[in-house]
């Protein structure tokens, strides 16, 4: 009897399987789904937005001017004035986290033991989940009077400082990444580099970071794209004016830094000023997308290598 009991029971899970298996499908394709969607809507927004923008700015005046007042009487579209702002303290940030990220991933790749690497490398990530506002304010208040000390004629709103410190936040990420891709470097290499006859240094410099140099230059392209969507840093050590230069050591504005002081609620909805935000945000969605195809792209060729 139990056992005619228990048959039963299978017959029916099996039964049931099937069902539960494609509203288990059904239920994952949405969630996989919802990003996608929510990228759909963005970008339908931002276009929509920018071409009423278009409708009263010419592409001329907007690629084609070097001065961004869209708030003033005297108005000027020119979003290179933005863009050379956030050009200027991204350079400046990833020139901040390359080299430290990179020898701190090499470190802890080659150099550091197993113990010292399960310490050093969660403490290393911290620094990535500090607040940006953190970021800003230690920029505005610590990072610039010192450098103020060092580098003549530097304000107390400039480039520079937001670029340090937007480098030192980007630094985990660097070195994460920059660091995974050295440990995937076959051992192989380095055994033939020591076969050699070559130092630990030489084979490092020489096999195993250009072996490495896709997966090190993704990540640096990450940090690219992390350093021109950072906002609130820029927002408040920056100084929040827009002007075409590329002197660190005066205030600017970034791409992001305009979004905020904008969106800050004293713009009409519909109005050319308002309008003005959504075509800056779809020319940051280009540069960001554009640099986030070419670390896929890097990103790929590394897989290709571990692979092959």
């Amino acid at each position: 009897m139990m056992a005619r009991v228990e048959e039963k029971s299978h017959r029916r899970l099996f039964k049931r399987q099937p069902l539960l298996g494609r509203i288990i499908a059904v239920l994952l394709f949405l969630c996989a789904a919802v990003s996608v969607l929510t990228t759909a809507g963005i970008v339908l927004v931002l276009m929509s937005q920018t071409v009423a923008f278009f409708r009263e700015v010419s592409p001329r005046q907007f690629l084609g001017d070097t001065q961004w007042t869209p708030l003033f009487a005297q108005k000027h579209f020119g979003i290179w004035a933005l863009i050379s702002g956030t050009a200027l303290t991204s350079f400046i940030a990833i020139a901040t986290a390359v080299p430290f990220g990179l020898l701190a991933a090499i470190y802890l790749s080659e150099y550091a033991s197993d113990t010292r690497r399960r310490v050093l490398k969660p403490a290393l990530e911290i620094l990535a989940g500090i607040p940006t506002i953190v970021y800003g304010y230690f920029a505005l208040t610590f990072v610039t009077p010192i450098l103020q000390w060092i580098v003549p004629g530097l304000a107390g709103f400039n480039a520079l400082s937001p670029g340090i410190v937007m480098g030192i936040m980007i630094v985990p990420i660097v070195a994460s990444l920059s660091e995974d891709a050295i440990h995937a470097v076959p051992d192989s290499l380095r055994e033939g580099a020591y076969a050699l006859g070559g130092t630990r240094l030489a084979a490092i410099r020489r096999v195993i970071v250009p072996s490495a140099f896709s997966g090190i230059g993704a990540s640096a392209i990450i940090g690219i794209s992390r350093a021109i969507g950072e906002t609130m840093i820029v927002a408040i050590a920056a100084g929040q004016q827009p002007r075409f230069t590329f002197d660190p050591r005066v205030p600017v504005e970034t791409m992001t830094a305009y979004i905020v002081q904008v969106s800050l609620g004293d713009t009409p909805t519909g109005t050319l000023a308002y309008h003005t935000i959504f075509a800056v945000g779809m020319t940051l969605f280009v540069f960001t997308l554009i640099l986030n195809l070419i670390s896929f792209h890097l990103r790929e060729r590394v897989l290709k290598g571990a692979t092959s």
